[in-house]
């Protein structure tokens, strides 16, 4: 035996009739992002389906401006907002029947929005008043996950269960390009892969995880490329194009539920505002470079496709942009009103069955708050 076989470095090599599990071509993804708007595809596309869409993305972009507009205001905490990315936001909340699941980042709250979401309960987390905010049962939308990819491995975890009940259930699962440098996000396609789990894996690459570019995360050709290495086909598409996500997305949910397992989407956008309010991203990208973007902006990109179809015109346009007006409206009425908040809510949802400890502290908060009442009480007498 040579040194190098006792040191364990020699590696026999396989024997001749070995060959991959599964044909690596076909999970491929293209070479170029798909695209329909601008294209022969366009023709296809159906009218109705697109006027959705450009609905959508406007209400989109109205409400990604009024929740920042809040945050100046001091209404809400935070905001990390989708302006660019709307396209992607709207298509995958549309792509999904209605026993599906989406499971959101924190950076999704439009498209736990489109899919039914009440907008002052999508913005509650970002509040700072509930960790959620809504029922998620409700309209079957994970409570937004502020760890970058944590939800990644609960939508697996959940389409797995729910294949094996004989639910006909898909999990579409989103993402930005910097959750894909986590863990969970690897874990959480291995996984599925090897389980063939109806779960669809969407990644918003949209340039920068805060201030890192896509090329100080991965040297891979793309995001979708990563799809080969677990074995499930990986997509690549325009992200701005709601119709090129919308069908994508759509033949991806239909794949998964006809029992063909997992695959991975990565949308190709662009993050126009900053991370959050509470970033400069004047240090880390140039004026230029978000002004090329918005010459690719997805509401444009919608709006032109249908005039030039003859699909919309400026009372259309209008409509549109008043519906959107009256979103932002409402929200910001609702928003303007302070909260009540009880703070025993502390201990609800915490466990299915409260432990020693919490019953504990909540019987000692209760007596806290019982005696400053009865202080107040007797002050005023």
């Amino acid at each position: 035996m040579t040194v190098m076989e006792q040191r364990g470095g020699y590696r026999p090599a396989p024997p001749p009739a070995w060959q991959p599990r599964t044909d690596p071509a076909p999970l491929l993804p293209d070479a170029e992002p798909y695209r329909v708007l601008g294209t022969q595809a366009a023709v296809k596309a159906d009218p109705e389906l697109l006027r959705r869409l450009y609905a959508h993305v406007v209400r989109g972009r109205r409400y990604n401006a009024q929740a920042t507009a809040l945050t100046k205001q001091g209404r809400l905490a935070v905001y990390p907002s989708s302006t660019g990315q709307e396209a992607s936001e709207v298509a995958a909340a549309l792509a999904l029947e209605e026993r599906d699941w989406l499971f959101p980042s924190y950076r999704d709250t439009l498209a736990a929005v489109v899919r039914g979401v009440d907008p002052v309960h999508a913005l509650t987390l970002l509040r700072g008043d509930w960790h959620t905010g809504y029922d998620p049962h409700e309209h079957r939308v994970a409570p937004l996950c502020t760890p970058l990819a944590t939800q990644l491995p609960h939508a697996v975890g959940l389409a797995h269960a729910a294949r094996l009940k004989g639910d006909d259930v898909v999990a579409l699962a989103m993402v930005g390009d910097g959750g894909t440098s986590e863990g969970d996000f690897h874990e959480a396609l291995n996984f599925a892969a090897v389980w063939q789990a109806p779960v669809v894996f969407l990644v918003q690459n949209n340039g920068f995880a805060i201030s890192v570019p896509l090329a100080k995360q991965t040297a891979a050709p793309s995001l979708a490329h990563k799809a080969v290495g677990y074995g499930m086909p990986g997509r690549l598409v325009d992200g701005n194009d709601a119709a090129a996500v919308h069908e994508v997305l759509s033949d991806a949910v239909r794949h998964a539920r006809a029992g063909g397992g997992p695959t991975l989407v990565e949308a190709i956008t662009y993050r126009v505002d900053a991370h959050t309010n509470a970033d400069d991203a004047t240090r880390y990208r140039s004026d230029a470079e978000v002004e090329a973007w918005r010459a690719h902006d997805p509401v444009m990109l919608l709006e032109r496709e249908l005039t030039e179809r003859g699909l919309l015109d400026e009372d259309g346009i209008r409509a549109a942009r008043e519906d959107a007006e009256a979103l932002a409206a409402g929200l910001r009425e609702r928003m303007n009103q302070d909260p009540v908040l009880d703070p025993m809510d502390l201990f609800a949802h915490v466990y299915a069955e409260p432990t020693s400890q919490l019953r504990e502290q909540r019987a000692q908060l209760r007596a806290e708050l019982e005696a400053e009442h009865d202080d107040q009480e007797g002050a005023l007498r």
